[in-house]
């Protein structure tokens, strides 16, 4: 049975393929994402690009020193008003940020790529929409100081599947997409290779 590698080391997309019962390694691409992603912008790329050619970049990076093995690139883009809003590195970032998308609808885009000897296999780009709530300073204040470090795991500075779920009004879309990884067509794919069971 094929090796199976996650090109990640988010603690989400792990969690995901272990509650799914899929066996594999971590290997980080350890890539400068946010130098490919501002390249990609400056090119006028759509962020569904954006997304796919950074999962592509990560998959392809570790499928070389790992011959043989299937690995999963992922990653996700939070598209504003036509914009791809960048990772908050700091509380007052995403303070900035969640301030921005309050009251506010905004995309996310999660791409996933399976490649194996340098030569992608497969793809799948999801997007869900997402309507925060017009919720109060003191929430906010509240919500980023209970966050504390998990802020800057993901692209929105919310964690939708703990408490970041309070910031919104509105979701529509599959809830995996939202976490990172289009977790169904996933697993069919690897069902499909036969490396997970049917």
């Amino acid at each position: 049975m094929d090796k199976i590698i996650l090109a990640s080391n988010s603690e989400t997309r792990k969690a995901l393929l272990l509650s799914a019962g899929v066996s594999f390694e971590s290997q980080p691409a350890n890539i400068d994402e946010e130098e490919i992603k501002a390249s990609l912008i400056a090119e006028k790329c759509e962020p569904s690009v954006i997304a796919e050619v950074l999962a592509e970049t990560k998959a392809l990076t570790v499928s070389r020193n790992k011959p043989g093995s299937l690995v999963i690139g992922a990653d996700q883009i939070l598209e504003y008003e036509k914009s791809v809003l960048r990772k908050p590195k700091s509380k007052k970032e995403a303070r900035k940020q969640l301030c921005l998308l309050r009251d506010m609808d905004h995309k996310l885009i999660s791409s996933v790529v399976i490649a194996r000897d340098n030569r992608r296999l497969w793809h799948n780009t999801d997007f869900a929409l997402l309507r925060m709530r017009n919720f109060s300073d003191d929430f906010l204040d509240n919500y980023l100081t209970n966050l504390g470090n998990h802020l800057f795991g993901g692209s929105g500075c919310y964690r939708v599947e703990e408490t970041g779920i309070q910031l919104f009004a509105r979701i529509t879309g599959d809830y995996f997409t939202i976490l990172g990884l289009p977790l169904m067509p996933l697993l069919d794919y690897l069902r499909v290779q036969g490396v997970v069971a049917e």
